[in-house]
């Protein structure tokens, strides 16, 4: 991650408000793997493409429906428990931060420009992978999630919440996201969006 490139312009903002996961930590492919494992085990066989165009920047209740629609009945009740331990110990193996992100915030830092963390993810996973990849000190008290509002992306929700939390004017915010569910939610809540493009064509 380039922070000149993606966020020309910064001095004019008073708070960058990052997405977690495939923007701070290279957690979506590990994550869609072993859910798509996961959904074999019940019967669907969903390739990674199709585990990036289904599930990818949606919360885990968003995520459960429809596995439930795809499934035509509703997933085990042990579903997401087992989930998340899986992905967790997936998350010890191989998770690490995204490259350049590091560097990218202690510029923004020497530039005086705030940030914080919004994210679909619940606290004790945003905690468990910031920590796993050390980043959590930089972010420690600036953690938002969507469980803290009542609607997840699309909606604005969790962005205005953290704005407001910081103290910052939407308009003054700056929003880098990598899926387009993000970044409508970013658009919505009327600030800046930087697209990462990583993992998500650029082109949606």
């Amino acid at each position: 991650m380039s922070e000149g490139a993606s966020l020309r312009g910064a001095p004019r903002f008073e708070l960058a408000i990052f997405d977690c996961d495939g923007v701070l930590v290279d957690s979506e492919r590990i994550a869609n793997e072993v859910f798509a494992a996961k959904l074999r085990e019940l019967g669907l066989d969903l390739t990674l493409e199709d585990m990036f165009a289904r599930f990818v920047g949606h919360s885990m209740p968003y995520c459960v429906a429809l596995v439930g629609e795809l499934l035509g009945r509703a997933p085990p009740e042990d579903f997401v428990a087992d989930l998340q331990r899986r992905t967790f110990e997936a998350f010890r193996a191989g998770l690490c931060a995204v490259e350049g992100v590091v560097d990218a915030l202690e510029a923004l830092a020497a530039r005086g420009l705030r940030s914080c963390v919004a994210s679909s993810g619940d606290h004790d996973k945003l905690r468990f992978t910031l920590g796993h990849t050390g980043l959590l000190p930089r972010f420690e008290g600036r953690i938002f999630s969507v469980v803290d509002v009542p609607r997840a992306k699309p909606a604005p929700d969790v962005y205005l919440h953290a704005a407001h939390s910081m103290g910052a004017a939407p308009a003054r915010c700056v929003v880098i996201e990598d899926t387009p569910i993000g970044v409508a939610a970013g658009v919505a809540a009327g600030m800046t969006v930087y697209g990462y493009a990583r993992h998500t064509p650029a082109a949606r």
